[in-house]
């Protein structure tokens, strides 16, 4: 209570309200909620409630899909144990894993990871899972999407029998479902949702469904980000190279943007992220791998560059913003080609954009739906020349210039005749090679 009171957590959200009773004598929990509505100290409490001081081994096991997500669940379990000494270590791949081995080794209590990861360390008979109490699945749902079910169950596998098992996620397939009937001893399901909830978007966000084409995207993105009250903004992009490709031109155009994406190394996702959260950037270009559990304060602008591939992803996208009671604003840019999955995802939640208004950079409903000042330009400041760009003068070297003084083609490998119509770089060498060649060949040479 006093580590989240020192957070300013001190009243808790519905999921909270329902689970917590239960989770803490010791039941078995099954509890479902919608994206950023607390289910990580739904669970971690009650696993941080069990631990006894003093264990040489993990006693809590939480399994998570993604990297990221793994990051921000060890850090508010950490932050909630902070006043009891809770030891919480985040287990991911991407990383060195000395340093990893070497806290498992000085003992840890609680330990987040994903399945791959674990799996190793576990096989390298390093993470010793023998002394497990409570065991904790957040995102199930996301994981069997990403195809991690029979690594987790290689996980569950591995810890004892008799021990608390929570299950937590933002939605509950019929495999999902069966993984808890398997593993869960007599599970209390919990849903902090009305019925139908999962295909409703909250309240507090403001959606936006425009038919867009592709080459003007980047102005309609640059005109988007200059609406009045605009804080935080995440972009989603269904590709890795849309990301970075993305990311790269609104640079150019003078926004304070980063990426998080796959092709990315990890200290380059962590760093993206952590400037993100601390205002550097205010921008974050990002696909589906940061759509979920990724916990960003004041995050006001969510934009789908593409459209989503279904309603989870959508509403799982949108669910960046308007978190915890605040106000949030989504704009979804569908191509011509996905109007047929707009509409099936419209459909679904029962939204009102099963047409959506054809739109450009210039179209006055952009300006007036958001805010944005009539005279916003498409770029913050003007775009670099061609030769002060990093990789035109990567591409052009000394050699392409001096063809240019010479009056030669850039790239032109030929040589430039002379007027005599030979070749005026080297041409009195390759006569003479020409002759070479005769003289060999001639069988009434004086050589022969």
């Amino acid at each position: 209570m006093a580590s989240l009171a020192e957070k300013g957590i001190t009243h808790p959200f519905r999921i909270q309200q329902l689970s917590l009773p239960l989770a803490l004598d010791g039941h078995d929990v099954i509890g479902q909620a919608k994206t950023g509505t607390g289910k990580t100290l739904a669970f971690g409490i009650p696993l941080l409630e069990r631990l006894e001081p003093g264990g040489t081994a993990p006693q809590a096991l939480v399994i998570v899909p993604t990297r990221e997500l793994c990051m921000q669940v060890a850090e508010d379990i950490e932050e909630a144990g902070k006043n009891a000494g809770a030891r919480v270590l985040a287990i991911y791949g991407g990383k060195a894993y000395e340093p990893q081995i070497e806290q498992l080794k000085k003992g840890v209590d609680v330990v987040v990871g994903t399945p791959g990861r674990l799996i190793d360390l576990n096989n390298q008979k390093i993470l010793n899972l023998s002394q497990v109490k409570s065991l904790v699945l957040d995102e199930a749902d996301e994981m069997l999407d990403m195809g991690f079910l029979p690594d987790v169950e290689k996980l569950v596998s591995k810890v004892p029998a008799t021990r608390q098992t929570m299950l937590f996620s933002a939605t509950m397939p019929g495999q999902i479902l069966n993984l808890a009937r398997r593993y869960m001893t007599q599970p209390t399901h919990i849903r902090a949702t009305d019925p139908g909830d999962d295909t409703a978007t909250v309240d507090a966000i403001e959606q936006h469904v425009w038919r867009a084409h592709s080459m003007d995207k980047p102005d309609l993105i640059s005109k988007i980000l200059q609406a009045n009250g605009r804080g935080r903004t995440m972009i989603f992009c269904k590709t890795k190279r849309a990301a970075q490709k993305l990311t790269d031109e609104l640079a150019d155009r003078g926004f304070q943007a980063g990426a998080v994406h796959g092709d990315l190394g990890q200290a380059a996702r962590e760093k993206a992220l952590q400037q993100f959260r601390d205002g550097t950037i205010d921008v974050l270009v990002a696909t589906d791998v940061a759509a979920r559990g990724i916990d960003v304060e004041n995050v006001t602008h969510v934009i789908n560059y593409t459209c989503p591939d279904d309603e989870k992803t959508y509403l799982h996208r949108i669910g960046r913003t308007g978190r915890a009671g605040s106000e949030g604003v989504a704009v979804t840019l569908v191509d011509w080609d996905d109007l047929h999955r707009w509409k099936m995802i419209d459909k679904a939640l029962g939204l009102p954009f099963a047409d959506p208004i054809e739109t450009y950079s210039t179209s006055e409903h952009v300006f007036t739906g958001l805010g944005i000042p009539k005279d916003a330009p498409a770029r913050l400041k003007p775009a670099a020349p061609r030769e002060d760009r990093p990789e035109r003068r990567e591409r052009s070297g000394g050699d392409r210039n001096r063809n240019r003084r010479s009056g030669g083609s850039a790239g032109n490998d030929k040589p430039r005749r002379s007027s005599d119509g030979g070749d005026s770089s080297g041409s009195s060498e390759k006569k003479s090679q020409r002759r070479r060649r005769r003289t060999r060949k001639s069988p009434s040479s004086p050589e022969s």
